[in-house]
């Protein structure tokens, strides 16, 4: 079993390249389902998740290969419908491959999805948004079983909640589906106008009818396309944290700033200074870090995919901060590990007090979730002495090639067998 180790107590200084977005990049492969062209995606990232859902496309059929870091997707003899709970168990986008089966072939058999333990997650919104475009579903023995008899069929859906993974599940089944479908209080992120941007590329016929409302246009097939992924919003605002909590001086590559004002402005007034350009943001951190109160929310909100690495800085404010967690229920796993190197949180249901003016001590740390395991890295650069990480495969279902990044920006940081 792998594990990091971190010596602390080094400011970051330099620049971090940003990589593709892994959550821009798990929807769009599954959306290349569609086409039985070829399709031609470049700035994916090198993670396991990646892996994953290239190894679930291979098992129905696709024919994929790499070429000079472009990925090339081949489904014109895909066939296949049954997606698998061994390659579904560790990821929770491999549900996105049921709304382009059942748009392709009018049934599939899909597993329920695992992923990280931060919530319950469920799809059921998926399956209530599937079944108003005609599809009958049961769910046996862990496999949602899907039929649409008479094909897809648009409808006006509006979702109960927003969610991102039902919005993209609907809007991939939907660019198939005969006639037209509005979807309602969709989730907005980034990566799911990316996903968007890439099917109306691709010649599918989508349009932003208002704020959270989406109009398509069923076409009845999809175009060869080649395709550039985003940057990752997630891995830019870890680093842009990183920064800050080591008082450090980075310069962050190959970003749309605007897409992360929020963070942004949130960095900016807890103390951090940041220039912005055209593709980078500069951020030097500040020796004295302000309180705040944050609440998780859907874009353009705070991300909850940024709380771990937020409540690690704010250890380091002049006051108590609170960290409200309004997305998932389960999400302050990584509290007792950082207590354990020095912090002072408490939780009450979804809120987090968080004591400032912490000094973290190195501990061994056992990471719980994808980010949690980051932000026991980043309280791990600040503390004195050596941290020991263990359980990093969750850190490595997201970020790429995280310890040589670190490195180059003055990290000490090491894997280990």
């Amino acid at each position: 079993m792998q594990k990091l180790e971190v010596f602390g107590a080094n400011k970051l200084k330099g620049q971090v390249n940003i990589s593709g977005s892994k959550n821009a990049s798990l929807p769009i492969l599954a959306a290349t389902l569609l086409s039985s062209k070829k399709i031609y995606l470049n700035n994916l990232p090198n993670v396991k998740d990646i892996k994953t859902m290239i190894n679930l496309l291979q098992s129905l059929g696709s024919k994929i290969k790499f070429d000079k870091k472009k990925l090339i997707i081949d489904n014109s003899k895909q066939q296949k419908k049954f997606a698998s709970y061994s390659l579904v168990k560790t990821m929770r986008a491999g549900i996105l491959v049921l709304g382009p089966l059942l748009a392709k072939f009018g049934s599939a058999k899909v597993s329920l999805p695992g992923g990280c333990a931060i919530g319950t997650r469920p799809v059921d919104i998926h399956l209530n948004g599937l079944s108003k475009l005609g599809v009958k579903y049961k769910i046996i023995q862990g496999y949602v079983h899907a039929t649409a008899p008479r094909g897809l069929i648009g409808s006006k859906i509006r979702f109960s909640k927003i969610s991102v993974g039902a919005t993209e599940n609907l809007i991939i089944a939907a660019t198939l589906a005969k006639g037209t479908t509005i979807l309602s209080n969709c989730a907005i992120e980034p990566e799911i106008k990316d996903l968007i941007n890439f099917l109306i590329k691709a010649g599918c016929n989508l349009k932003w009818v208002a704020k959270r409302s989406l109009k398509i246009i069923g076409v009845k097939k999809i175009n060869e396309t080649t395709y550039p992924i985003m940057f990752d919003r997630i891995e830019a605002g870890t680093y842009l944290v990183a920064a800050a909590a080591t008082k450090g001086n980075l310069k962050i590559k190959n970003v749309i700033p605007n897409i992360i004002q929020t963070e942004i402005n949130i960095l900016k007034k807890i103390g951090a200074k940041i220039k912005i350009k055209k593709d980078e943001i500069h951020i030097v951190g500040n020796k004295k870090i302000k309180s705040i109160n944050i609440k998780t929310a859907p874009y353009p909100g705070f991300p909850t995919d940024l709380q771990a690495q937020m409540m690690v800085l704010l250890c380091k404010a002049n006051k108590q901060s609170v960290i409200k967690e309004d997305i998932f229920e389960n999400r302050f796993m990584h509290v007792a590990e950082l207590n354990r190197m020095g912090a002072k949180i408490s939780t009450i249901g979804n809120k987090a007090k968080v004591s400032g003016n912490i000094r973290f001590e190195a501990a061994e740390l056992m990471a719980t979730d994808l980010r949690a395991s980051v932000s026991l890295i980043l309280a791990a650069l600040t503390a004195n002495g050596k941290s020991v990480i263990n359980r990093i495969y969750h850190l490595d279902r997201g970020y790429e090639n995280i310890e040589h990044k670190l490195k180059k920006v003055g990290a000490k940081i090491r894997r280990v067998n």
